[in-house]
């Protein structure tokens, strides 16, 4: 067994959010957190929250609830609410076997993501120093996944290496590892251990050698499966019962 380096186990009892970052809006930010683009540069419809309502803990595990909930920020109504958290400053890696223990929201136009960003960005802005997606879904198509990744030198020139996966058993409604092993030479995506994906890591053209944070989020509407949104899908809950990082 590989040495375990990292886990948050929510089911304990005693794990709380100390170690993850709670964004707030519906704008992406710059580094020094200034909005450059609204619906998180992806056209998505939530307006993020801390609220109890939208991120808590309970007995199944770590929940992000999207719901229907009208908000207002800077004069810009919203329809919906969610929550979205990341580990920016607190928790990154550079290799290693990362699981993600979750039951995903089914229902058209939910966008459930468990993701990583680069902590330094060594190589520039999006999409330069890289980004890796270890699981999406789209809430419609509840028997698919997806691993990507997200690379080059500028936005005119970005790679989106994007591997689907069907499930042979059952739907994304219930509790899967969702795993990413990552070393200098490959990245694998796997669903309850089975390996769907590899991708050979191409030195000086891929950026991945750097340190990388973990990103949790459920979004509503987006560009990434662009469709209108079941409104009677939501309430819609991510659940996060434990995650662990392994040595490579």
């Amino acid at each position: 067994m590989s040495k375990l380096l990292w886990e948050q186990d929510f089911l304990n009892g005693h794990t709380d959010l100390s170690a993850w970052n709670i964004r707030l809006g519906n704008d992406l930010l710059d580094n020094d957190g200034n909005p450059i683009d609204p619906g998180w540069g992806n056209g998505e419809h939530q307006f993020y929250t801390g609220h109890a309502n939208n991120l808590y803990i309970d007995e199944f595990g770590l929940n992000l609830c999207a719901r229907r909930e009208s908000i207002e920020k800077d004069g810009r109504p919203f329809a919906y609410t969610s929550a979205r958290i990341d580990t920016r400053d607190h928790f990154s890696f550079c290799y290693g076997k990362l699981v993600v223990r979750a039951k995903l929201p089914v229902g058209q136009g939910l966008w459930p993501a468990i993701w990583l960003l680069p902590q330094h960005q060594a190589y520039g802005p999006w999409p330069a120093s890289g980004e890796i997606d270890i699981m999406e879904a789209k809430g419609r198509l509840p028997r698919q996944v997806s691993g990507t990744l997200h690379y080059g030198k500028d936005w005119d020139h970005k790679v989106i290496d994007e591997f689907s996966y069907q499930l042979e058993h059952g739907t994304i409604n219930k509790f899967r590892d969702y795993s990413l092993e990552w070393n200098d030479s490959s990245i694998r995506w796997l669903v309850d251990g089975h390996c769907f994906a590899e991708r050979p890591i191409e030195p000086g053209v891929m950026p991945f050698d750097e340190p990388f944070y973990l990103v949790l989020n459920l979004a509503v509407g987006g560009w990434y499966d662009n469709v209108a949104v079941d409104k009677t899908a939501l309430p819609a809950v991510m659940t996060v019962s434990g995650i662990w990082l392994y040595e490579g």
